[in-house]
């Protein structure tokens, strides 16, 4: 009896076992259908918890997002953009970063889908706008300084320059994903080569 009892919890998951699950699901689950278009009985079932369950780690949808959009902003930051060797020539890196973009849009698809959701805007908290701002900052940055250097043109904005090419890359990767081209490995060196024609002027 007693043994039985003593399975029953190490079988059973820890607290934090339960709340990383949550946020597993949440990714998964908001990655294929949208922050808005998923109920929250259906991300418990995917996170194999009771509905209540959720909201005794967070207190609400919202809550849980902001939670998640956080966690996975500061490890995309970090994928992207960690380690990069400063000597480098600015051509080189950026083109590090590009691959690493590509690299991460395939290899955690559900984060890279997660992130670039066009419904964010609405429930992001005033924590989360802040990091996002945090994080984009150093690069606007770097786009100014390499058009104080006269490597980038300076008829564009920094900030619109670098949403370009942002949103270049986003929609060749959803081209991809909705099936209307295959991307090999020179089409996303060509694609990286032409943005950097854009910013080069």
């Amino acid at each position: 009896m007693n043994t039985h009892s003593n399975s029953e919890k190490v079988s059973r998951p820890r607290i934090k076992d339960k709340r990383q699950a949550i946020l597993d699901a949440a990714l998964k689950v908001f990655a294929e259908g949208g922050v808005n278009g998923v109920p929250m009985p259906a991300l418990a079932e995917q996170a194999q918890v009771g509905t209540g369950t959720i909201y005794r780690y967070f207190s609400s949808k919202e809550a849980l997002v902001n939670e998640l959009f956080r966690e996975q902003k500061r490890a995309t930051s970090k994928r992207l953009y960690s380690g990069l060797d400063q000597t480098l020539p600015a051509k080189s890196l950026f083109a590090i970063v590009w691959q690493r973009m590509a690299d991460f849009s395939r290899s955690d698809p559900d984060a890279y889908m997660f992130m670039e959701l066009q419904d964010h805007r609405p429930y992001l908290d005033d924590e989360s706008r802040a990091l996002e701002k945090k994080v984009l900052q150093p690069i606007v940055e770097r786009y100014r300084q390499l058009q104080h250097e006269g490597l980038f043109r300076s008829d564009v904005r920094a900030e619109v320059l670098m949403s370009m090419v942002w949103g270049a890359f986003v929609n060749l990767i959803r081209a991809e994903r909705d099936g209307h081209l295959h991307l090999q490995q020179s089409d996303i060196d060509a694609a990286f080569n032409a943005c950097w024609g854009l910013c080069t002027g």
